[in-house]
C-alpha cells in the first residue's frame, strides 16, 4: 500500500494506537515491561549529558513513563508529549494529539526530543528524522530507541515454517524492522551531527509461545502490518508454530527464548560550538613525528 505522498505504508499506525490504548486500559503502564526497561536505559544515558534541556518533547511514549521521569531533571522547564490519541494523557500533562508522521513543532524550538520504542513503526522514517532535526534548536539532541531487525526472530521463523507446512504459503506476521547499519546513514542524511548508534539483545524466557504472545498484547505490539491477514489465525497453524518454537528455541528446562534487539541512537542538531574533524592536511604535527618513521626501522 502507498500513501498520498508516495511512501509505502507498511504499518497501520491508527491500529497501533487502538492496540496501545486497549493494552493501557486493561493492564496499565506496568503492562509494558520492555518500555520500562528502555526508559531506564535512556535515563542512564541522559545522566551522562551534563547540560540542561529546558524544552523537552516525548514522541510516542504512550504511557508517559519517560516524560514523568524527565520532569525532575535539573534544568527542565517544560515537557510536551506528542501522542496519537488523548487517552494516553492524564492529569495536567502538557500534551498534543498528532499524526506522528507530521510534527506540529516550530523550527528550532526544542532542546531534547526523546522517542522510546516508537520510531520503528513509522512508515516514512527518513522524513520524520528530518522533521525532528528541523524542530531541534542548535545543539539540540534526539535520543531514541527502536526495535531492531533481530527482534522476535524465533517467532518469525516458527510461523514461517508452520504456515509453509500447513497452508503452503506464508503470511506476514512479524513486522520488518530497521537494521542497525541503516540507522547511522539515516541520521546523517537527516542532517544530524555526532550520531551514535548501538544495540543490545534482550533475551526473555517464556513457558510457551502463548505466554510470549500474551506479553506482546500487553504491550500493544501485535501485528499492525497493512498486508497482514484479515482472517483469524488458524488454530492448527498456531499449534504447529508453538510446537516448532518449543523444538527449536527452548532451553534444557523447557522454557523458550524470545530475542528483542534494542537499537539506541542519538544525534545532535548542528551548532558552531560542536567539535569538528580537522580538514585533511590541516594538522600542525605530522603523524610520522609522533610515531617515528617506521619505514626506516629494521
Amino acid at each position: 500500500m502507498t500513501g498520498n505522498n508516495g511512501i509505502p505504508q507498511l504499518f497501520d499506525i491508527s491500529l497501533l494506537a487502538q492496540r496501545r490504548k486497549r493494552a493501557l486500559s486493561k493492564y496499565g503502564e506496568d503492562g509494558d515491561f520492555l518500555l520500562r526497561e528502555v526508559a531506564s536505559d535512556m535515563l542512564d544515558r541522559l545522566s551522562l549529558v551534563m547540560r540542561p534541556f529546558p524544552e523537552i518533547v516525548e514522541l510516542g511514549g504512550h504511557t508517559g513513563l519517560l516524560a514523568k521521569s524527565l520532569q525532575n531533571r535539573k534544568g527542565t522547564r517544560r515537557i510536551t508529549r506528542l501522542e496519537q490519541v488523548p487517552d494516553f494523557f492524564s492529569g495536567k500533562e502538557q500534551g498534543i494529539v498528532v499524526d506522528p508522521e507530521i510534527l506540529p513543532l516550530k523550527a528550532g524550538s526544542i532542546n531534547l526530543l526523546v522517542a522510546p520504542l516508537f520510531l520503528h513503526w513509522i512508515n516514512d522514517l527518513p522524513g520524520l528524522l528530518l522533521q525532528i532535526r528541523q524542530c531541534l534548536a542548535p545543539d539540540g539532541l534526539l535520543m531514541a530507541t527502536l526495535l531492531g531487525r533481530e527482534s522476535l526472530k524465533e517467532l518469525r521463523q516458527a510461523f514461517l515454517v508452520a504456515d509453509s507446512e500447513i497452508t503452503g504459503g506464508a503470511s506476514p506476521r512479524v513486522a520488518p524492522l530497521p537494521d542497525l547499519k541503516d540507522m547511522g546513514t539515516l541520521l546523517q542524511r537527516a542532517g544530524f551531527t555526532l550520531p551514535v548508534i548501538d544495540h543490545d539483545i534482550l533475551t526473555v524466557r517464556y513457558a510457551s509461545l502463548f505466554d510470549l504472545m500474551q506479553d506482546l498484547r500487553r504491550m500493544g505490539a501485535t501485528n499492525i502490518l497493512h498486508d497482514r491477514s484479515r482472517t483469524m489465525l488458524r488454530r492448527d497453524v498456531l499449534l504447529r508454530a508453538a510446537e516448532i518454537y518449543q523444538q527449536e528455541f527452548s532451553d534444557p528446562d523447557g522454557r523458550i527464548r524470545a530475542s528483542f534487539q534494542i537499537l539506541s541512537l542519538s544525534g545532535w542538531a548542528p551548532d558552531e560550538s560542536q567539535q569538528k574533524p580537522l580538514k585533511p592536511g590541516s594538522a600542525r604535527i605530522s603523524l610520522t613525528s609522533v610515531l617515528g618513521d617506521k619505514s626506516r626501522q629494521q
